[in-house]
């Protein structure tokens, strides 16, 4: 293969990673404000710079796509989870900084909320038969243990809590605060995500998760 065979073969590469790129992120809004029964291939192909033809080329189809969609979303938040530097990082303080970090990507990222609650309601149908679950779940435990065996090393922290215990805390907070954000704040006359209420929220869940794992 010569030089000018490579660029172009690592060109159509590019083009390919970008339009599949581009195909995650405009299905993922389209899945999350429709489902999967209501989501059209068409309209997503019409939102994008390809082709129907080419969504069935990348994915294999529109439950393919959603599954990659789902993965993609899950990953994005895992991802997030790895990016905070919590080695330098008192145990308590680590834990908030993580909690925090997690409470802004669930508000930055409205349609993760919305694909959980659709898969929920069929039961996680899609996501039962994902090959990455250990990839999509595990981290954040794991991110979990490293800082509460410091902490108890440390003899600050309970030793009668798990990982799963903390981020089902940290996690259903979060979620709370994006998925209620409309009925509850309607019911309760605030806009949850909006200031002065948002930052609150978000110094609230770091003091819950803190005092409740403290000695």
């Amino acid at each position: 293969m010569t030089t000018t065979d490579s660029a172009d073969v690592r060109a159509r590469q590019r083009d390919a990673e970008r339009t599949k790129r581009e195909l995650l992120e405009v299905a993922t809004t389209v899945f999350a404000e429709e489902g999967l029964a209501g989501a059209r291939v068409d309209d997503i192909a019409a939102r994008t710079s390809t082709t129907k033809r080419m969504i069935y080329y990348y994915f294999g189809g529109k439950e393919q796509l959603y599954a990659a969609v789902l993965q993609n979303a899950y990953r994005g938040i895992r991802e997030a989870e790895r990016t905070i530097d919590v080695a330098d990082l008192g145990p308590a303080d680590a834990l908030r900084a993580l909690a925090e970090a997690t409470y802004d990507h669930h508000v930055q990222h409205s349609d993760f909320i919305r694909l959980v609650m659709i898969e929920n309601i069929h039961r996680a149908e899609v996501l039962k038969k994902l090959d990455t679950l250990e990839e999509l779940g595990q981290p954040a435990v794991d991110v979990l243990e490293d800082i509460m065996a410091r902490g108890r090393a440390e003899g600050i922290f309970r030793d009668d809590l798990t990982p799963f215990d903390l981020h089902m805390l940290i996690s259903s907070y979060c979620v709370f605060q994006v998925a209620n954000q409309h009925t509850f704040g309607h019911l309760f006359q605030r806009e949850l995500l909006e200031e002065p209420t948002a930052s609150r929220a978000r110094t609230m869940l770091g003091d819950l998760v803190v005092r409740w794992i403290m000695v």
